[in-house]
């Protein structure tokens, strides 16, 4: 497949245009014209890279790009090497932040979900990124966290006061902790997403609203990776997604 028509496959399927981002969204840096082989990951990382590279992609595809909001412009240290390597072995990298979070099917929220068997009833927070709905069955916060646990292969850090009855919970993966006090106001028993910050444990334990911080990581390696799978279904392509593991 072109890499053009690559680019313009994906921008029809994630409406990058629709949001206001951190990051430009789409082709990053320009590699090959033609792309036969993807490989994906969370983060554009040099280990990322280097594994990419080997085995032969000519393009990356992540969630966390290059590029952000008020870094630093200039093409130095880790940067500079990232993007050598690139320009060295011709091959693309493909970012996409929050119109992969959002996505109905292919998102993160919706991917997490899925797994986790949460029904979705509405968004809320910036841009409507993250979700809220219910659990398919009632469980304790236990049994919840269990799953979790079991699913994603981390041990999520729980703030919560005893073993309470969850059924309506909210949802964003990566950093959204900022979204906790949104997601109370919806009368929700538990928040669940990536990381946790100092204040949430205050609200967690003066509302009753257990806050659940599984991991950025781990709970954004699903929609990138979903992505590279619908790519090599629909577009002719073979990928390959490359879960590097990080703790936080």
């Amino acid at each position: 497949m072109l890499l053009n028509d690559l680019r313009d496959y994906i921008a029809r399927l994630l409406e990058p245009d629709r949001f206001r981002d951190y990051c430009p969204n789409g082709l990053q840096v320009e590699g090959k014209t033609e792309v036969r082989r993807i490989a994906s990951g969370v983060t554009a990382s040099q280990k990322l890279l280097e594994a990419a590279t080997a085995w032969k992609a000519d393009a990356i595809l992540v969630h966390h790009g290059f590029f952000w909001r008020n870094e630093n412009a200039a093409i130095t240290g880790t940067k500079k090497r990232r993007i050598a390597h690139l320009l060295q072995h011709d091959v693309s990298l493909l970012a996409y932040h929050l119109p992969l979070d959002a996505h109905a099917e292919l998102g993160n929220n919706a991917q997490l979900g899925q797994l986790l068997g949460f029904m979705e009833h509405g968004r809320f927070g910036e841009q409507e990124i993250a979700w809220h709905g219910e659990l398919a069955q009632q469980q304790t916060l236990s049994q919840l966290t269990g799953k979790i646990h079991r699913t994603l292969e981390r041990v999520p850090l729980v703030i919560a006061d005893g073993d309470p009855q969850i059924r309506r919970i909210a949802w964003c993966t990566g950093a959204a902790q900022g979204y906790f006090e949104e997601a109370v106001a919806l009368g929700v028993d538990a928040f669940l997403t990536g990381e946790i910050s100092e204040q949430n444990v205050h609200l967690a334990q003066e509302t009753g609203v257990a806050f659940i911080a599984a991991g950025h990581h781990a709970t954004e390696r699903y929609g990138v990776h979903a992505l590279g799978n619908h790519l090599a279904e629909h577009c002719g392509v073979e990928h390959c997604f490359f879960d590097l593991a990080n703790p936080v």
